[in-house]
């Protein structure tokens, strides 16, 4: 029974991120159909092609790497589509209709991420309409300092509030511990409300060599809270902005220079999502739809980030075609394309092996060992 739970949760998976990929992409079919755009291919996942079909004049296909897709547009991306497609360049022969403007292209790549912007508000509000739903987060009240550990040699005590670390001001058990992960190791300042009062304690995380987290070896409290994962509250909007603000911190920390190294450490690939994905659906299925609305704001947004082979590249160099009144330089355009889709490439492999070597470490690792990693 246990293995017939396990296949089930891993095809539920499986299903669920496809579904993100295919609302995604079938946001920039429809708008480039909706203009009168010529579109080749539609395809859940890169790389070799499983399975295809035409239906309509565009070839439905399911590729062997199933993490993303692409719809083969080439007036609006020709290097893009090319790469996509695995050619060495854009189809010579140009469509017979309409010639993609400006204004189509960007209204087509904005499309894929308003897509998963839709499914993550329909999920949001589906979510908060659910009775048997948790929602709730955990506070910043330290419920227990064991002897050992960074939180107890800083002077950390039960009973303690959290307010800030690093400078930043936490409200949630959840941003603390993000805040842990950015500090990187580094000795840091934790300002706590004990008793009514304002104090400053100067912490420094150690890491965990099985699952090479950072951790303070302090204890929550739950207070007789829900606590949920990736639901922090039954109100729609606020889970979309605790979505957003969430990689919008990480995002923040990438590009910060004390805190680049760290953020990079802790940011997760496809193996770590499609864990957390797995995680929440053998737990809770509600917590797997909270987990796929907040995938959903990630995609969007990572996705409009103006870098070659993303959608928003795309809106960039449509903006500079609307600006200066020409378009950028075609050879230009399509080394970065080149260059960056070898980058995205083995920055995925990397994190691929990254996510798995810790992956093995932690499924092999001594009960002891375990239980310190969670702290």
């Amino acid at each position: 029974m246990e293995t017939l739970y396990t296949v089930l949760a891993i095809a539920a998976c499986i299903l669920l991120f496809s579904f993100a990929i295919f609302i995604h992409e079938f946001g920039h079919f429809l708008v480039a159909r909706w203009r009168g755009l010529r579109v080749e291919a539609f395809s859940i996942g890169f790389g070799p092609v499983l399975w295809r079909k035409v239906f309509r004049g565009v070839e439905w296909r399911l590729s062997a790497i199933p993490f993303g897709g692409y719809v083969a547009i080439p007036d609006v991306d020709p290097e893009g589509t090319a790469k996509a497609q695995g050619t060495d360049s854009a189809p010579a022969d140009k469509p017979v209709g309409k010639q993609a403007t400006p204004v189509d292209s960007i209204l087509v790549a904005v499309a894929g991420p308003m897509g998963n912007i839709v499914l993550a508000v329909v999920l949001a509000f589906v979510l908060a309409a659910i009775p048997g739903a948790r929602f709730g987060e955990l506070p910043t009240l330290i419920g227990e300092v064991p002897d050992e550990g960074p939180a107890h040699e800083a002077g950390m005590q039960a009973g303690d509030r959290v307010l800030s670390v690093g400078g930043v001001p936490v409200r949630t058990w959840t941003e603390m511990q993000t805040e842990i992960q950015i500090s990187g190791g580094k000795p840091t300042v934790f300002k706590v409300d004990r008793a009514g009062g304002e104090a400053t304690l100067t912490l420094t995380p150690k890491r965990d060599e099985v699952s090479g987290a950072y951790y303070i070896l302090a204890f929550s409290t739950t207070n007789n809270v829900r606590a949920a994962a990736w639901m922090p509250s039954r109100n729609p909007l606020k889970q979309l902005q605790w979505d957003t603000m969430s990689i919008v911190r990480v995002l923040k920390a990438l590009m910060t220079p004390k805190e680049s190294k760290a953020a990079a450490q802790a940011l997760g690939g496809p193996v770590m999502i499609a864990e957390g994905l797995y995680r929440q659906v053998r737990n809770d299925v509600w917590d797997a739809f909270g987990f796929l609305r907040f995938l959903c704001v990630n995609l969007a947004i990572l996705n409009l980030l103006p870098i070659p082979v993303l959608d928003g590249s795309i809106v960039m160099f449509s903006l500079f075609t609307l600006i200066f009144k020409r378009p950028p330089n075609e050879k230009f355009v399509g080394i970065l394309t080149q260059v960056f889709m070898y980058l995205l490439i083995a920055a995925m492999l990397f994190l691929v092996y990254r996510d798995t070597l810790r992956s093995w470490r932690i499924h092999h690792a001594t009960p002891a060992t375990e239980e310190s990693k969670s702290k």
